[in-house]
């Protein structure tokens, strides 16, 4: 599913998003959102999101349960 989109993203869900660090290597980090962070509906990059375990990064993959 699009990571683009505000609306395709749930708290709770299971993601695969690039930290800050890692979007020179495109290297995935994966986890269960806790937060949204992006306000609009889309970004061009991905919505920024809070995993549960603090990590910040935008979303590239969300895995369908």
């Amino acid at each position: 599913m699009d990571g683009q989109k505000r609306a395709n993203i749930k708290i709770g869900a299971q993601v695969s998003i690039v930290l800050k660090q890692d979007q020179r290597s495109g290297e995935l980090t994966e986890g269960e959102v806790a937060k949204i962070l992006t306000n609009s509906a889309n970004h061009p990059h991905g919505i920024k999101v809070m995993l549960d375990d603090g990590q910040v990064g935008r979303v590239k993959v969300i895995h369908l349960a």
